[in-house]
């Protein structure tokens, strides 16, 4: 028993001290740490040194890393910013797919595979790995931009694409069909199990994380939160779903919490060592064998699926209007297949649609092709220069420290920073527009290129030691993210924000910022002030007129704060029936005078 433990602890010490070696090695060359990794998981395999005989045991369990990682994504994927994604997700992600599908499909064919071998290879190829793909993007800290949003995206629906290629595979299946009832029973409690998994998630996780964090037991909660991945990725699983999926919505539903943070810091050490385990366990799946006795074929369908696979994603970004520069980054990055592949490939060799030689052919491709992206990437970078040489001469966010710091510098920030810079307020500007701060510098502006919604950024631009952050784009998602961060980790500062309507107000009052103002508001008012002047109204009353009009404004926001954006509408001045009674915002300075025998008559009436 003894010697059975401790070769059990050989071995993890084995896997951590391959990628405590390999990892840093890598990055230091600038290959980046997936491909660390997959070579150390080459190198201690069971075609390598040997000391691992079962590398699907590892991938199994490795598994749960890719789990994790979408977990920690759904985390920063709010209900809303989900249902906006919508149309990506569905409809990009449906374009790219087809048209990847189908012409890998056709690269299968011409490389002699049957029919329904080369739509499977092909089906497999086309689930783009979320692992190396999140691992990449993270690295440069480009999730959380639109292109990294939209290949988030893509990846969301390919993970999502499994459970029917799975049922695809078992009606392709030789042998007696399932029966309809069984379909029928699989379909119910697969929906079930959804059905369980949202229930919990909205009227169950909350409360929980409440109870645990009144208890102030730090590693309950630790413990609760690789509960809620795993149960949930557990759940999905015995419904016949991704445990992906199952992880991630259980973020989506936690998004909204104020345990979000704490959760993400919580399963964050985990995350990091099984995705690096995940990645030494496809290193380790590397049939050298198969890769020596088939090497011509092997080699030449990687290059071509992976070429083809690229050509498709660049064509399909370009079409829904993406740059050159962005639709090359994508076709770079998803270029390969992915651990989803292994799960089809050996459920098809199981059920008998393709043999056990095929499946390892397939499953060398997939691997060659993960190893080989990084390297991809590194090739094709000097064709994705453009961006970086376009803020090359610009001075990036980094040391910096103001009294002030201001995010955003549009129309809104440049009229914003003048009483600030006149009473010579210590300002620090940030902004992502390169145009803007080009053209900002010939009059005489230092403004420093950095994407105010991200941590690193906010860091390097002084928020941890700025009196006030004053958040000035003209983007409402983004300011909204740029909120959450600062309440999140720089409390110390006063957190004003530009609004982009009433609706917008209302969300960052309730986010608790310190004030907001809505982009148009004092403008209109002034505009309104002006326009009673024109009629000949005295200014003194103008001006009376537009402060009430001020405090009927306060009045409604209070309303709607406590009753919804619909509960002040009754402090609306409309211009139809019934319209309001008049009520003079001050008295009149003398006595009315009647001007006809008539007029006197029916005042002196209504006096009496």
């Amino acid at each position: 028993m003894a010697d059975v433990g401790s070769n059990d602890l050989v071995k993890v010490v084995s896997l951590l001290g391959a990628a405590v070696v390999a990892v840093p090695v890598f990055k230091r060359l600038g290959l980046g740490s997936v491909l660390g990794y997959l070579a150390a998981g080459l190198a201690i395999g069971p075609f390598g040194m040997g000391w691992f005989s079962d590398p699907q045991a590892v991938l199994h369990v490795a598994e749960l890393g890719v789990v994790m990682f979408l977990f920690v994504i759904g985390l920063e994927m709010r209900p809303s910013h989900l249902w906006s994604l919508r149309r990506q997700i569905f409809g990009l992600g449906t374009l790219q797919i087809a048209a990847c599908t189908a012409a890998l499909t056709g690269v299968g064919l011409l490389f002699g595979d049957e029919p329904v071998v080369a739509f499977i290879g092909a089906m497999g190829f086309v689930l783009t790995s979320t692992a190396i793909v999140m691992q990449l993007l993270g690295e440069r800290g480009d999730i959380a931009l639109p292109h990294g949003q939209k290949i988030v995206s893509v990846l969301l629906f390919e993970d999502l694409l499994i459970v029917p290629l799975l049922v695809l595979v078992a009606l392709l299946a030789p042998g007696e069909p399932s029966s309809d009832a069984s379909r029928w029973t699989s379909i119910g409690i697969a929906t079930g199990v959804l059905v369980t998994l949202l229930a919990a998630g909205i009227w169950l996780l909350n409360p929980l994380f409440r109870l645990l964090a009144a208890a102030r037991a730090r590693e309950v909660m630790t413990a609760a939160a690789l509960l809620v991945v795993l149960g949930s990725a557990l759940l999905m699983q015995l419904g016949g779903l991704s445990m992906a999926m199952g992880a991630f919505l259980a973020g989506v539903l936690l998004s909204e919490s104020t345990f979000r943070h704490q959760l993400e810091a919580d399963v964050e050490p985990f995350r990091g060592l099984l995705l690096g385990l995940f990645f030494l366990g496809v290193g380790m799946a590397l049939d050298l064998s198969v890769v020596r006795d088939n090497w011509a074929l092997i080699l030449g369908a990687v290059l071509a699926m992976m070429l083809v696979k690229a050509l498709c994603i660049y064509a399909v970004a370009r079409l829904t209007d993406s740059s050159h520069h962005e639709a090359l980054d994508r076709a770079t990055l998803m270029a390969q297949g992915g651990e989803f592949a292994f799960v089809l490939y050996a459920t098809a060799a199981a059920s008998g649609v393709i043999a056990a030689a095929q499946n390892a052919h397939l499953t060398a491709i997939v691997v060659l092709s993960m190893a080989l992206t990084p390297l991809v990437v590194l090739a094709v970078r000097p064709w994705l220069k453009r961006q970086e040489e376009k803020i090359d001469n610009q001075d990036i966010a980094e040391g910096l420290s103001g009294s002030v710091l201001m995010i955003g510098f549009g129309r809104f920030g440049q009229v914003a920073s003048q009483s600030l810079l006149a009473r010579g307020v210590d300002v620090t500007i940030i902004d992502n527009d390169v145009e803007m701060i080009r053209s900002a510098g010939t009059f005489g502006f230092k403004i420093y290129y950095g994407d105010g919604t991200r941590l690193d950024v906010l860091r390097a631009s002084g928020a941890d030691s700025a009196q006030v952050i004053a958040v000035c784009v003209d983007n409402k998602e983004a300011a909204n993210r740029i909120v959450e961060l600062v309440k999140s980790e720089f409390v110390q500062a006063k957190l004003l924000v530009r609004s982009f309507d009433r609706e917008h107000s209302l969300q960052l009052l309730n986010a608790g910022v310190d004030m907001q103002v809505r982009e148009t508001f004092e403008s209109a008012i002034k505009f309104g002030q002006h326009a009673l002047c024109q009629l000949g109204v005295p200014k003194e009353d103008a001006l009376e007129i537009v402060e009430a009009v001020r405090r009927r404004d306060a009045e409604r926001v209070q309303l709607e704060l406590a009753g919804g954006l619909t509960a002040g509408a009754r402090l609306l001045i409309g211009n139809i029936a019934p319209s309001p009674t008049p009520t003079p915002f001050t008295p009149p300075r003398k006595a009315a005078t009647p001007l006809t025998p008539e007029t006197a008559e029916a005042t002196l009436g209504r006096n009496e």
